[in-house]
């Protein structure tokens, strides 16, 4: 089997707000065709406009090539080579960043063609699946009022979600007002649903220790992100001073940035199987946790499309312990499914798709409404 064509496709919900720190408004996919008539789809969280740049360029150089130029006439099934090489096909301007995104989105097209060719689906491949019927949690911009929140809490209580995480927006402005916009959503969840707060990397380490101690009686699950995802010092500071669990590692790639986490006291570890360098770093950073980290837990970040919640509901129901996923409900999410079977939430859970590979096919037509040309 061999590597006919890759695509690299930009997709966008109508015009994009750019003010709004919303990763469901446009997308990254990848199409991995074999000449055995196979095709793999993945998704890279990122730009879509550079990491589309950055499969189809021209090669530069042995170390600067463009990653379809590197696939084409390849075996797909030879995954784990196929990632080093493309790692260091692309060392000169990459190891980290969008080139990461754009591999991971590659490497999660090339374990679906695995799973298409065996018969199995990703979760078997990655070791068996634990779990078919995964805890999900709504996730939406924090908006600007109380009364807002309190609307979103509402609205997701009635759909029958269990858990709310709120984030960005005006967060990090005034801590008094951050804790007024939590409490709306306390009120409006109750003691028996989860709440999340995202701090979209706003805050100082003065401001997160004030908002972990004014939201102790909010039984806050986690706080995620308060700072720049490589201020590791602040984190460390932080997780030695507040009773909260705090997460950490949406923007990070490869394996050792979580290591280091790790080591710095974060309990809540959440590669995005979209950045962090697909399916095969995140089974090596899940290996890893088991190893090292007792205290901690892999929760991944999955704000996008239901291609990148399909490949993270593959790798979430491999994982130990404590098993929840991200599940966007903003409204550039809802514009509809990329899917022909879409997921279905039922009871504040969704259901693994059981086919090979991702278990998923595109719809086409719908796929190509949103494809941006040029």
């Amino acid at each position: 089997m061999k590597i006919t064509k890759v695509e690299a496709l930009v997709l966008a919900v109508g015009e994009v707000d750019t003010s709004r720190a919303d990763g469901t408004q446009d997308a990254f996919l990848v199409r991995i065709h074999t000449d055995e008539g196979l095709v793999g789809v993945g998704e890279g969280d990122t730009s879509p406009y550079v990491a589309r740049e950055i499969v189809t360029m021209p090669s530069s150089h042995s170390i600067a090539r463009g990653l379809a130029e590197v696939l084409v006439g390849e075996d797909p099934r030879r995954v784990r080579p196929l990632w080093d090489k493309l790692f260091l096909d692309s060392y000169h301007y990459g190891r980290d960043g969008a080139a990461l995104h754009a591999l991971s989105a590659i490497d999660m097209a090339l374990w679906d063609l695995l799973g298409q060719v065996s018969g199995l689906s990703v979760a078997q491949l990655l070791g068996g699946e634990v779990s078919s019927d995964i805890e999900i949690y709504a996730s939406e911009v924090m908006p600007e009022t109380p009364e807002e929140v309190a609307a979103i809490a509402a609205r997701v209580v009635a759909e029958g979600f269990g858990a709310l995480k709120l984030g960005w927006g005006p967060l990090g402005r005034d801590v008094g007002r951050d804790v007024e916009l939590a409490a709306a959503a306390r009120s409006v969840l109750g003691t028996g649903r989860k709440l999340m707060i995202d701090g979209g990397m706003a805050y100082s380490l003065r401001s997160a220790r004030e908002f972990c101690r004014r939201t102790e009686d909010l039984d806050l699950f986690w706080f995620e992100e308060p700072f720049e995802g490589d201020d590791f010092r602040s984190y460390e500071r932080l997780c030695d001073s507040v009773g909260v669990r705090v997460a950490c590692g949406e923007a990070h790639s490869n394996v050792g940035p979580f290591r280091q986490l790790i080591d710095l006291g974060v309990s809540i570890l959440q590669p995005d199987l979209g950045r962090c360098g697909g399916f095969t770093i995140g089974r090596d950073i899940s290996a890893m946790v088991r190893e090292y980290a007792a205290s901690a837990v892999v929760i991944p970040h999955c704000f996008s499309t239901d291609v990148l919640l399909a490949a993270t509901l593959q790798f979430v129901a491999t994982l130990p312990g404590e098993r929840l996923i991200e599940y966007p409900v903003t409204s550039s999410k809802r514009a509809g499914s990329l899917l022909t079977t879409p997921f279905v939430p039922h009871e504040g859970t969704l259901r693994v798709a059981r086919g090979p590979g991702l278990g998923i096919a595109l719809d086409e037509d719908e796929v190509a409404r949103r494809t941006v040309r040029g």
